[in-house]
C-alpha cells in the first residue's frame, strides 16, 4: 500500500486544503472528490511526476476501496451491532437518537435499562404517578452521546424501514465478562438504586455488580445535574476505578477528568469481540484513500474513518504513519468491520454535542452540485456556503423504477431541500423528491394556525379524523368539526385516501399535536383569522365556533385556543331568555369583537353585527328605536311572557322591549300578581325605559321610579352625585358583601353590608330581593373610578312623615290590587270572576264542606265549581262545625294566585256594630290576617275591618321573628279612613309597636300561660257582658281544674276564675290547694276583680272594659266573711306597684307554675296578678335537686320563699327557696363554673350577675396533679364566700368550708398568709416557675416560697432545661418548711427525698450526676441571697395585691423576666453560674468549706466516687461530659450499688444529714458544732431509715411502680420478655411513646441471642407499638430489622396479625401477597391467607387461594392443606362446602384416616346427628387396619354414648361384634 500512494504525494494536498478552508469558514468535510483531482494537485505542486504512479494509483482506486468506504446505509445495519449515537429529539415515550452517515433510530421507553422498566411496570400497576420515576425527558437531553445496540431493523405501516435501538447495558455490554472488566475502562451504565453511600449502577455485565460511591459523583452532580440526586435510569459514562473478586465487584468514578480522558489500551485487553462504541483509541494511520483513511489501533486492529469522520481543519493533510486519537463509531457484529471517526467533539467522552441543528431547515436550493455518489448509501452535495450535504438514497429520486445513477456524477447540479440536520455528521440532509421539495410543509414548526392545508384521510376513529398533511405530519378533525353541522357517520361523507382542504385550529410542534377543522363556513371564510389575542381589535368581524354555551352566554373559540364571551344580551336583538335552547356547541358564528385585554386573554363579542346584509330593515328599527330615550316615558303592549317578565312592544312603532316581572310594581308582591294577570294584547301606561343598548330596551313600571324621572330628580351622571343626596333605585344585584344599587339613569352603586340596615344584617338576602326598589343616601363618591358607596338604613333614608309615607304604601298597595282585580273580571273564567267580585268585608252564608286535621274548616263552593273558601282553626272561633252545616262567614281576604277566599267566622265580624267613626281616631284592633305587605285587623269596638301597611318605608322589609306580628295580636290602629271605599277595608296606619298586645301562645315562658285560652267556652262565653263588680257574693260550678287556679260557671253562662292563692287562708307548704274543690262542685265566692278576655291581665274595676273581664274570685273563708265594701279599693293597683310592696327578706307562699328548662329558673305565681321566678341556684342546695328539679317540685304545689328583690324587669318577683341570698363572708351559696383557667382556678357566677373566683389551692382539701379537671363551664358548684372585698368574691369549694358538719379529713391545710406556716412542716403545692437561682412554689393563693437549687434535687443535672421539663409549672410536689423570716416575708423550701420523705423530682433513671455535699452548701450559700432579695420582693408585690383582696395566682410581671436569660445558661454548672455572679456581694464565702471533723462517718459511703463527681463539676462551662470520664462508675464497683439502691430509695443516710445539717444551718447563721450525741442519733435515724426500705424492697409481691423498679428487677431477670413488656406498657401508659420505644431497644440489646421466643416477643411488642402510635414509614423499618434478625415468616405472620387486629384489612392483604411470593412452600402462609380472607367474608377469593396452593406445594401436602381449607370453611365459611371438599378429598384417599378424623369433629361440632352417623357407618365399613376401625368404632360408640339412646349403643357394640366375627371368620377361610 504504501508504495501506491507515497507520503509525498499525499503531503501535497496542503495547499488545496488552505485554499479549501478559505472558501468554507464553517464547514469540515474531506474534500477530495475524484482520483483526477488529487493527480492534478500533485502535478500543480510538486513538478514532473512518473505518470506510470498515476496509473497505478487509478487502478488501486478501483471498486473494491470505494466498497469498501461505502457509507452506512439502513441495509448496512444488523441486529447486534454496537453503534454510537446523539440524542436528537426525547419523547415521553421514545428517543429519537442519530447514527452516523444520516442514520436514525428510535429508543423504546423500555429499552433504557431493567430497572426503569420495573419502576414503570409498577407505576401501570398501581395506575398513579410514582414519585421516584423521572420522564425520559428528564434523564436525557438532546445532543448526549449514547452507545446503542440495534435491536431490529423493521418496517413501518407505511413500508419504511424503522431501526429500533436499545440502550440497556444488558445488550449494549453483554460483549463484557466481569474477568474482562478492568480498571481504566470507560463503560456505560445506568443507575438502578440510591444506597446509603451511594449508587447501584446497573453496567450489564453478569456476574459484576457496580458500585458508584457517592464522593466520586458530587463532582458530576453538582456541575451536569444542578445538584440533584442521579435518578434510576440516568445514563452515565463511568470509569472502573477498582475492580475486586475477579470482576465480582467493581467501583466506579464519574470525575469529569477522569472520563474524559480515558483511553482504551493494549493492557485492558480489549478485543474485536467485545470492542464497544464510544471507545477513544491511540491509532496510526496506515492508508489514506480518497474516501477516508484505514486506522491500525491497539496494535491488532484496522479500522475505517470515512470522510464525514475526518477532522475538519486536517481532512487533506493525513499522511500514512500519522499518530492519531480516534473514537469508535461502530463495530458489525458479523464482519468485525470497525469504523473510526476522528472529529475532536468525540474524543472527549462525556461531552455532549453542541451543534443541534442547522438554520437553514427547510430551504428549497436550486443547482445544488453532485460532491460524491454512493451506490448503497446515497450521494453528497456542495451547497453555497462549501458545507457539505447529504442525501439518502431514497431521497434522489421519487421512486426506486425512475432512479437514474448516471444523474449523479460528481458535478452535475439538482434542486433539492434541506429536510433535517444529522448531529453525528455535523452534515445538512437533502431531499430531491419532488413531494418533498414542493411540500407545504417539512415539520410541525411550519405550520401557522388559520393557515389553510391540504391533506390525505388516513383513518376515521371515534375521537375524530386523521389526515396526513406532510411527509411526516398528520393532525386531527375532532368530531365536531368534521362539517358545519354534527354528522353521525362520517364515514359515509369521507373515505380513506381522499384529498380534503382543511383549516388548522391549533398547532403544538413539541407536542407534535395538530388539530384541524373541516367547517366548511371556517375554511371558505374571506374575514380574518383571529389566532391570538393582540389580533382581536374591537369592532373587527370574524367567524368562529361554539365552543361552549352557557346560562350567562356562550363561549366562542377561533384558532390558536383563543375564546371569547358573548354575553347573554349580545346574543341577539332579540332577548333571548335560555341560550341552551337557541344555540350548539360546534355551531359556526360570525361574531363582532366588542373589546381585548390581550395581557388577561379576555374578549367580549358580540352576535349583533352592526352594518348586515338586512341594512333596511336595520334602518327602520333604528328609526324605530331612536324614538325610545332612556328616561321617556312609553304605553306599551304585552306580546308574551318569559321565565322572567313580559316582552312588550312600545307603542306606536311596536319596537320590542323588555319588562322584568320585579319591575312591574314597588311592591314586592304585587309585581308576581300583576305578572300573572297581564295577558298578551294587555296595554301598559306610564311605562319607564330604563336602558337601551343594541337594540335591547330594558323597561320598569315602579311608580317610584316613574315619579322621580318625571320629577327630574334623577342625576344624569356622576358629576352631579354628591354625598348625603338620597336617590330612589332598585336592586340590581345581592352578593355576600353587600347590595348593589341602580338608579333610573343607568348609575349605580354600592350599599355595602355594613350600612344595608339599621339592624344586624346575617345574610344580605334575607333583607333584599333583586329588582327591589329602595331610597339609597350617598355617603361616598369616587368620580375617577365611577363609584359610589349608598347608604340603605332607614335612619339615613327617612322620607319625612313615617305614618304619611306608610299609608301612601298601602293605598298603592290596594289600589295595584284592585287593578289585578279588573284584569280578572276581563277573564271568561266565572271562577276567576267570581273571585274578583269577592271584596274583604262581606258576609257570606257557606255551607261546611269539611273539618281539616290542622283544625281548620273549608266550605263548600256553592253555585261556582272550584271555588275554595277557608276558615283557619283562629278563624273558627272556637265553633263547633259538622260538615252540612249553614254558617256565617266574614271575607277576610283573597288570594289571586292560588284562587282561595279567606274567610272567619269570628262573631264579632259577623255582626258588625253600626258605628259613627271618627277620622284619626284612635282604635283597639286584632290582627285577623296578614298579607306580605299589609296586614287585615278588626277594631275591637264596631268589629270593621281595618288594613294597615306593615312597612313604613320602601327600605324596610326585614323583620327579626320577634317583630313579626301574629294573627289574634292586639294593636292600636289610627283611621285615617272611616268609609271601606272599593277595597273593602278601612285604611289605617299601626300606633307604636310599644302598644301592641300579644295574643298568648303556649310556647311563651315568660307571659302568662293561661289554659283556659285553649277552653273556647271560656272566650265565648266571657264575651257576655256581665254586670257584676268587685265585693259581690256569686255561686257557681266548678268547671274545670288547673294547677294554679279553677275554672267556675256562674249563673247566665258567665266564666269566673278562682286562683289558688284565694282558696285557702293558710296554706300548708307542699300541697296544691286547688286539689281541694272537686269538678261539679257549687262553691260559694266573693269577686275580687277582673281579668281582660284577650290579655288575660287583670284590670281594676275602673276600666271602661271591666264588664268584659273574666271574673276573678276567691273562696278564702277570710274573704267570704268580709263584706264588700272593704274588697274594692283593693285591685285598682297596677301589679308594677304591687310588686314594689314586697320587701327584699320577707316570706311569701307562691305557686309553681313550671320549670323553665331553658332559662333554668321556676316560675311561680303568689296572686293573680303578680308572678314571681326563682332562679334554679336558689331552689336549693343539694346537687341532686338542682339536677332534677322535676322530681322535688310538682307544678301547682305551694312553696315558701324569700323574696329577693324584684326582676330586672320590674313585672316579677325574685325569689329564693334557700332563705335570703346574701353573698356575704362566711356565706354558703351555689354558683355556675363560667370559666376554667388552667393552672390557676376557676371563675363561678352567681344569680344577679355576682361573680366570683376559687384558686387551685380552693378547690378540694386534697390537693390533686390535675386539680381542675372535673371542671366545666356550666357545672354547679357549692361556695363558700371567703371574702367580698373588690367587685369579684374570692371563694372556696373546699368541703371542710362548704360541708363543715361533715368534718371531712384535711389534707393539705389552707395557707392564706406566711404566719400559717411553722419551720419544718411538710406541706404540698404546686411549681410557680423556675428561676435562675431556685425554683418558685405556691404553697397557698397568696403564699410563694423559694426552694434553691442545692435544695429541689440530690442530683446536678448539667442542663438547666431539665428543671423547666421536670418541674413544669402546676407541678405538684411535697415541700419541707427550712426557715421562714416573717419580717420579709420570705419562705424557703426543701424538696430532697432526705427532707420529705419522698422520691426525688429527677428520676435516677436519667444518671444523673450526685452533688457532693460540700458543693451543696457553698451553693447554698452562695444564692442565699440572691434567692432572698427576689423572694423580698415577690412578697412585696404579693403583699400589695393582697391588700385589694385579689387572689394571687399568677407571678408578678416583672417575675417571669428571669426565665428568659436562663435559657441562655443551660450549659453552665450551678456552681459557676452562682460563683460568679456572687462574687462582689458574697461576704459569706469564707464559710464555703466545712472543716474535716464535721463530716460524719457515714459520709465514707461517697468516698470513692466523689472525686469524679468533683472532677466533672469543674469541667469548663460550655463543654458537656463524657461518660468516658467516670470509669468508675461500672458495675463491678461496690459504690454503685449505693447509687442503684439510692436511686430506688426515697431517702439515703448521707443525704439525709446533708439535708438536715443544711436546715439546722440556714436559719441559725452561725452554726455551732453537733454534738456527739446528735451525731449518733441522726446516724442509728439513717440506718433505720435504710434498713425500712430494704425491708420494703424484700417484699416479693411487691409490683413495680416505677422507671427504677423495673431496671432493679430487669437487672435479677435481663432475658423476661413479659418485665420488658410490662416496662413498655408502664411507658405507654404515662403517653411516653420514645421511651418505650427506647425500652424496646435496651431490650433487644440485653436479651441474650440464645433465647429467640423471648427476642421475637419484643419484636411484636415493638411492631405493635409502631402500628398504633408510628408511621407507616417507622413501621416498615422496624419490620425489616425485624426480618433480618429472626425468622422471616415468624416476622410476617406477627405482622399480618398485627394489621388484621387494628382492621387494617388493605395492608394485611399486601403482606399475605409478599409473603405467597417469598414463602411459597409454606403450607402455613396460605392456609393463614384462606383464614384471612374467609373471615372479611370473601369466600371466593379464599377458594383461588386454595387452588394455588395445590399448584405451589408438593404433592404430599395436598391433602393436609385440602383438610385445613376445609376445617376453614365449616369454621368461618359454607359447611355444605366444606363437606363437599372432605367428600372429594375422601373419595381420591379413601384410607387417609387422619382425614376420616377430621371430618368426623368438624360433622360433629357443625353438622346434625343424622349427619354424624352418616359418617360413622361409611367408616366402619371401610377395609382398614384392624387397630383403625377399632379406633373408630370406639369413637362411634363414645358418640352415641353421649349423645345417642340405649338401643344405639347397643346398635354399634352389634356392629363392632359382626366387624370381629367377619374378620376371624376371612382368617379361617
Amino acid at each position: 500500500m504504501e508504495e501506491s500512494f507515497p507520503r509525498g504525494g499525499i503531503r501535497k494536498t496542503h495547499k488545496s486544503e488552505k485554499t479549501f478552508q478559505q472558501s468554507v469558514e464553517q464547514d469540515n468535510l474531506f474534500d477530495i472528490s475524484t482520483e483526477e483531482e488529487s493527480a492534478k494537485r500533485k502535478k500543480s505542486q510538486k513538478g514532473p511526476t512518473k505518470t506510470k504512479k498515476l496509473k497505478i494509483e487509478k487502478r488501486e482506486s478501483s471498486k473494491s476501496i470505494r466498497e469498501k468506504f461505502e457509507i452506512l446505509s439502513v441495509e448496512s445495519l444488523c441486529e447486534g451491532m454496537r453503534i454510537l449515537g446523539c440524542v436528537k429529539e426525547v419523547n415521553e415515550l421514545e428517543l429519537v437518537v442519530s447514527l452516523p452517515n444520516g442514520l436514525k433510530g428510535f429508543v423504546q421507553v423500555t429499552e433504557i435499562c431493567d430497572a426503569y422498566t420495573k419502576k414503570l411496570n409498577e407505576q401501570v400497576a398501581q395506575e398513579e404517578p410514582l414519585k421516584d420515576l423521572a420522564r425520559l425527558p428528564d434523564l436525557f437531553s438532546p445532543g448526549m452521546l449514547v452507545r446503542c445496540v440495534v435491536s431490529s431493523v423493521g418496517f413501518t405501516e407505511r413500508g419504511k424501514k424503522s431501526v429500533k435501538l436499545s440502550l440497556n447495558p444488558k445488550n449494549v455490554n453483554e460483549v463484557l465478562s466481569a474477568e474482562a472488566l478492568k480498571p481504566g475502562m470507560l463503560l456505560t451504565g445506568t443507575v438502578t438504586s440510591l444506597e446509603d453511600h451511594g449508587y447501584l449502577v446497573d453496567i450489564g455485565v453478569g456476574g459484576a455488580r457496580a458500585f458508584l460511591p457517592l464522593q466520586k459523583a458530587q463532582e458530576y452532580i453538582r456541575q451536569k445535574n444542578k445538584g440533584a440526586k442521579l435518578k434510576v435510569g440516568q445514563y452515565l459514562n463511568c470509569v472502573i476505578e477498582e475492580v475486586k473478586g475477579n470482576g465480582g465487584v467493581v467501583g466506579l468514578s464519574l470525575g469529569h477528568s477522569e472520563v474524559s480522558t480515558a483511553i482504551a489500551t493494549e493492557e485492558q485487553n480489549w478485543t474485536l469481540n467485545n470492542l464497544l462504541p464510544g471507545l477513544v483509541v491511540k491509532a496510526q494511520v496506515q492508508q489514506v484513500t480518497p474516501h477516508g483513511l484505514i486506522l491500525n489501533f491497539l496494535s491488532f486492529f484496522t479500522g475505517l474513518v470515512d470522510f464525514m469522520h475526518l477532522d475538519p481543519k486536517k481532512a487533506g493533510t493525513y499522511f500514512s504513519n500519522q499518530a492519531v486519537r480516534a473514537c469508535v463509531l461502530c463495530v458489525h457484529p458479523r464482519t468485525r468491520a470497525v469504523r473510526l471517526s476522528l472529529r475532536p467533539v468525540f474524543l472527549q467522552p462525556g461531552r455532549a454535542l453542541t451543534r443541534l441543528s442547522c438554520p437553514h431547515l427547510g430551504a428549497v436550493l436550486d443547482d445544488v452540485p453532485v460532491q460524491s455518489f454512493f451506490s448503497k448509501a446515497g450521494a453528497t452535495f456542495r451547497l453555497k456556503d462549501g458545507a457539505l450535504a447529504y442525501a439518502r438514497l431514497s431521497h434522489l429520486s421519487d421512486s426506486k423504477n425512475v432512479f437514474n445513477a448516471e444523474a449523479f456524477k460528481p458535478g452535475n447540479t439538482h434542486k433539492c431541500r434541506i429536510i433535517d440536520y444529522s448531529q453525528m455528521d455535523e452534515l445538512a440532509l437533502l431531499s430531491l423528491r419532488t413531494s418533498v421539495i414542493e411540500a407545504q410543509y417539512l415539520k410541525y414548526h411550519d405550520i401557522k394556525p388559520g393557515t389553510l392545508v391540504k391533506g390525505t384521510v388516513l383513518t376515521i376513529k371515534p375521537y375524530g379524523m386523521l389526515v396526513k398533511v406532510g411527509e411526516q405530519i398528520s393532525g386531527l378533525v375532532p368530531p365536531i368539526h368534521l362539517a358545519d353541522i354534527l354528522i353521525k357517520n362520517p364515514e359515509k361523507k369521507y373515505h380513506i385516501g381522499d384529498e380534503v382542504k382543511c383549516r388548522v385550529l391549533l398547532c403544538d410542534p413539541e407536542a407534535k399535536k395538530l388539530m384541524m377543522t373541516l367547517k366548511k363556513t371556517l375554511i371558505e371564510s374571506k374575514l380574518p383569522a383571529v389566532t391570538c389575542y393582540a389580533d382581536a381589535k374591537p369592532g373587527l368581524q370574524t367567524h368562529g365556533f361554539i365552543f361552549r354555551v352557557k346560562d350567562y352566554g356562550c363561549i366562542v373559540k377561533f384558532y390558536n385556543d383563543v375564546q371569547g364571551l358573548v354575553p347573554k344580551h349580545e346574543l341577539s336583538a332579540e332577548y333571548v331568555p335560555d341560550p341552551e335552547r337557541v344555540f350548539y356547541t360546534g355551531q359556526v358564528v360570525k361574531v363582532t369583537v366588542l373589546n381585548c385585554e390581550p395581557s388577561k386573554e379576555r374578549m367580549l363579542l358580540s352576535f349583533k353585527l352592526l352594518g348586515d346584509s338586512k341594512k333596511e330593515h336595520m334602518g327602520q328599527s333604528q328609526k324605530k328605536r331612536r324614538a325610545v330615550n332612556v328616561g321617556q316615558l312609553v304605553d306599551v303592549k304585552v306580546l308574551e311572557k318569559t321565565k322572567d317578565g313580559l316582552e312588550v312592544a312600545v307603542l306606536p312603532h311596536n319596537i320590542p322591549a323588555f319588562l322584568p316581572t320585579p319591575h312591574l310594581s314597588d311592591h314586592v308582591a304585587n309585581g308576581p300578581l300583576l305578572y300573572h294577570w297581564l295577558q298578551a294584547g294587555d296595554t301598559l301606561h306610564r311605562v319607564l325605559c330604563l336602558s337601551q343598548s343594541e337594540g335591547h330596551v330594558l323597561l320598569c313600571r315602579k311608580p317610584a321610579l316613574v315619579s322621580t324621572v318625571e320629577g327630574g330628580q334623577d342625576p344624569k351622571s356622576f358629576s352631579e352625585i354628591h354625598p348625603g343626596m338620597l336617590l330612589i333605585g332598585f336592586v340590581k344585584s345581592i352578593k355576600d358583601y353587600g347590595v348593589f344599587v341602580q338608579f333610573p339613569s343607568g348609575l349605580s352603586g354600592l350599599a355595602p353590608k355594613a350600612i344595608m340596615s339599621d339592624k344586624f344584617v346575617t345574610s344580605t338576602s334575607d333583607h333584599f330581593v333583586e329588582g327591589q326598589t329602595v331610597v339609597a343616601k350617598v355617603t361616598n363618591v369616587d368620580e375617577e373610578k365611577q363609584r359610589m358607596l349608598l347608604s340603605l338604613r332607614l335612619s339615613d333614608c327617612g322620607l319625612g312623615d313615617l305614618a304619611t309615607t306608610s299609608l301612601l304604601l298601602l293605598s298603592q298597595c290596594l289600589e295595584e290590587r284592585q287593578g289585578v282585580r279588573s284584569l280578572m273580571s276581563n277573564r271568561d273564567s266565572v271562577l276567576i270572576q267570581t273571585l274578583a267580585e269577592m271584596i274583604p268585608g262581606m258576609v257570606l252564608d257557606l255551607e261546611v264542606q269539611k273539618v281539616l286535621e290542622d283544625g281548620s274548616v273549608v266550605f263548600s263552593e256553592g253555585p261556582v265549581p272550584g271555588l275554595v273558601l277557608r276558615a283557619s282553626k283562629y278563624h273558627r272561633a272556637g265553633h263547633e262545625v259538622e260538615p252540612g252545616q249553614k254558617k256565617k262567614a266574614v271575607i277576610l281576604s283573597v288570594d289571586m294566585l292560588k284562587l282561595e277566599v279567606h274567610v272567619s267566622l269570628c262573631h264579632d265580624l259577623v255582626n258588625r256594630k253600626a258605628k259613627k267613626l271618627k277620622k284619626g281616631s284612635e282604635h283597639q284592633a286584632i290582627v285577623q290576617h296578614l298579607e306580605e305587605s299589609f296586614a287585615v285587623a278588626s277594631l275591637v269596638e264596631t268589629g270593621h275591618l281595618a288594613a294597615f301597611s306593615l312597612t313604613s318605608h320602601l327600605n324596610d322589609t326585614f323583620r327579626f321573628d320577634s317583630e313579626k306580628l301574629q294573627v289574634g295580636q292586639g294593636v292600636s290602629l289610627t283611621l285615617k279612613t272611616t268609609e271601606p271605599g272599593v277595597t273593602g277595608f278601612l285604611l289605617a296606619v299601626e300606633g307604636p309597636a310599644a302598644k301592641r298586645t300579644v295574643r298568648q301562645t303556649r310556647k311563651d315562658s315568660e307571659t302568662v300561660d293561661e289554659d283556659e285560652e285553649a277552653d273556647p267556652a271560656l272566650v265565648v262565653g266571657a264575651v257576655k257582658k256581665h254586670t257584676l263588680s268587685i265585693g259581690d257574693m256569686v255561686t257557681g260550678t266548678v268547671k274545670s281544674i288547673k294547677p294554679t287556679h279553677v275554672v267556675v260557671t256562674l249563673e247566665d253562662g258567665i266564666i269566673g276564675c278562682i286562683h289558688a292563692s284565694h282558696i285557702l287562708d293558710d296554706v300548708p307548704v307542699g300541697t296544691s290547694p286547688t286539689a281541694k274543690l272537686k269538678v261539679g262542685k257549687t262553691v260559694t265566692a266573693r269577686v275580687i276583680g277582673g281579668r281582660d278576655v284577650k290579655t288575660f291581665k287583670f284590670l281594676p274595676i275602673s276600666h271602661p272594659r271591666f264588664i268584659r273581664t273574666i271574673p276573678e274570685l276567691s273562696v278564702r273563708p277570710s274573704e267570704l266573711e268580709k263584706d264588700g265594701c272593704t274588697a274594692l279599693n283593693t285591685h285598682s293597683v297596677s301589679p308594677v306597684e304591687k310588686i314594689k310592696q314586697y320587701q327584699a327578706g320577707q316570706t311569701v307562699i307562691c305557686f309553681l307554675k313550671k320549670y323553665n328548662v331553658v332559662k333554668k329558673w321556676l316560675e311561680v305565681e303568689i296572686a293573680p296578678d303578680i308572678r314571681g321566678r326563682i332562679p334554679l341556684l336558689l331552689t336549693s342546695l343539694s346537687f341532686k335537686v338542682l339536677k332534677h328539679p322535676d322530681k322535688k317540685f310538682r307544678i301547682g304545689q305551694a312553696l315558701k320563699a324569700t323574696v329577693v328583690g324584684p326582676d330586672s324587669s320590674k313585672a316579677f318577683l325574685c325569689l329564693s327557696l334557700i332563705g335570703p341570698h346574701k353573698l356575704e363572708q362566711g356565706e354558703v351559696a351555689m354558683g355556675r363554673v363560667v370559666k376554667v383557667t388552667p393552672k390557676e382556678g376557676l371563675t363561678v357566677s352567681f344569680p344577679f350577675g355576682k361573680m366570683g373566683t376559687v384558686s387551685i389551692f380552693h378547690v378540694s382539701d386534697s390537693y390533686s396533679e390535675i386539680p381542675l379537671e372535673d371542671f366545666i363551664p356550666q357545672k354547679v358548684v357549692r361556695c363558700y364566700v371567703l371574702s367580698t372585698t373588690g367587685h369579684v368574691l374570692t371563694l372556696s369549694l373546699r368541703s371542710s368550708r362548704t360541708n363543715p358538719e361533715t368534718k371531712s379529713k384535711i389534707t393539705d391545710p389552707e395557707i392564706n398568709s406566711i404566719q400559717d406556716l411553722q419551720e419544718g412542716q411538710l406541706l404540698r403545692g404546686y411549681v410557680k416557675s423556675v428561676q435562675p437561682h431556685g425554683v418558685l412554689f405556691g404553697l397557698g393563693p397568696s403564699v410563694v416560697g423559694l426552694a434553691q437549687y442545692p435544695h429541689v434535687s440530690q442530683y446536678s443535672p448539667s442542663k438547666k432545661a431539665l428543671y423547666n421539663r421536670y418541674l413544669p409549672e402546676g407541678k405538684l410536689l411535697t415541700a419541707k418548711v427550712l426557715s421562714l423570716n416573717r419580717q420579709k416575708n420570705l419562705v424557703e423550701l426543701s424538696f430532697l427525698p432526705g427532707d420529705t420523705g419522698k422520691p426525688d423530682v429527677f428520676p435516677a433513671s436519667l444518671g444523673l450526676p450526685l452533688l457532693k455535699q460540700e458543693e451543696r452548701k457553698m451553693e447554698a450559700e452562695d444564692q442565699e441571697h440572691k434567692g432572698e432579695e427576689q423572694q423580698q420582693k415577690n412578697q412585696k408585690r404579693k403583699g400589695k395585691r393582697n391588700k385589694e383582696g385579689q387572689e394571687v395566682v399568677r407571678l408578678p410581671g416583672k417575675k417571669k423576666e428571669p426565665q428568659k436569660p436562663q435559657a441562655k445558661k443551660q450549659g453552665k454548672r450551678p456552681r459557676q453560674e452562682s460563683a460568679g455572679e456572687q462574687d462582689g456581694a458574697n461576704k459569706k464565702q469564707k464559710k464555703a468549706a466545712p472543716s474535716e471533723e464535721e463530716d460524719s462517718g457515714v459520709e465514707v459511703y461517697y468516698r470513692e466516687g466523689e472525686e469524679e463527681v468533683e472532677e466533672r463539676s469543674v469541667l469548663p462551662k460550655g463543654k458537656p461530659t463524657r461518660p468516658a470520664e467516670v470509669p468508675r462508675l461500672q458495675l463491678s464497683s461496690g459504690f454503685i450499688w449505693d447509687v442503684g439502691l439510692e436511686s430506688l430509695t426515697p431517702a439515703l443516710p448521707p443525704r439525709a444529714e446533708s439535708s438536715d445539717s443544711e436546715e439546722d444551718d440556714k436559719p441559725q447563721q452561725s452554726t455551732q458544732k453537733k454534738s456527739k450525741k446528735e451525731r449518733i442519733l441522726e446516724k442509728q435515724k439513717a440506718e433505720k431509715e435504710l434498713s425500712r426500705i430494704e425491708e420494703a424492697l424484700m417484699d416479693p409481691g411487691r409490683q413495680p411502680e416505677s422507671a427504677d423498679d423495673f431496671d432493679r428487677l430487669l437487672l435479677s431477670s435481663p432475658n423476661s420478655s413479659i418485665l420488658w413488656l410490662q416496662y413498655m406498657a408502664f411507658h405507654l401508659q404515662a403517653t411516653e411513646i420514645e421511651k418505650a420505644r427506647a425500652v424496646a431497644e435496651r431490650a433487644l440489646k440485653t436479651i441474650s441471642f440464645r433465647e429467640e421466643q423471648e427476642k421475637l416477643n419484643v419484636w411484636v411488642a415493638l411492631l405493635n407499638l409502631e402500628n398504633m402510635y408510628g408511621s407507616p414509614e417507622s413501621l416498615t423499618k422496624v419490620f425489616e430489622r425485624a426480618v433480618q434478625y429472626n425468622e422471616p415468616l415468624k416476622v410476617f405472620l406477627h405482622l399480618a396479625d398485627i394489621y388484621t387486629k387494628s382492621q387494617k384489612f388493605q395492608e394485611a392483604g399486601e403482606l399475605y401477597n409478599r409473603m405467597l411470593k417469598r414463602f411459597r412452600q409454606e403450607k402455613s402462609v396460605w392456609i393463614k391467607y384462606g383464614a384471612f380472607l374467609l373471615r372479611r367474608g370473601q369466600a371466593g377469593a379464599s377458594h383461588r387461594v386454595m387452588q394455588r396452593a395445590l399448584e405451589c406445594l408438593p404433592n404430599k401436602e395436598h391433602v393436609d392443606v385440602i383438610s385445613k381449607f376445609a376445617q376453614l370453611e365449616f369454621q368461618l365459611g359454607d359447611a355444605e362446602r366444606a363437606k363437599a371438599i372432605f367428600e372429594n378429598t375422601l373419595s381420591t384417599y379413601p384410607k387417609r384416616t387422619d382425614v376420616w378424623s377430621v371430618y368426623i369433629d368438624m360433622t360433629i361440632k357443625h353438622g346434625s346427628q343424622k349427619e354424624v352417623r352418616d359418617i360413622f357407618e361409611r367408616v366402619i365399613h371401610l377395609s382398614l387396619a384392624p387397630k383403625r376401625m377399632k379406633f373408630f368404632f370406639k369413637r362411634y360408640l363414645d358418640y352415641e354414648k353421649q349423645h345417642g339412646t340405649e338401643k344405639d349403643v347397643q346398635a354399634v357394640k352389634a356392629k363392632a361384634l359382626e366387624y370381629v366375627e367377619a374378620k376371624s371368620s376371612g382368617l379361617e377361610d
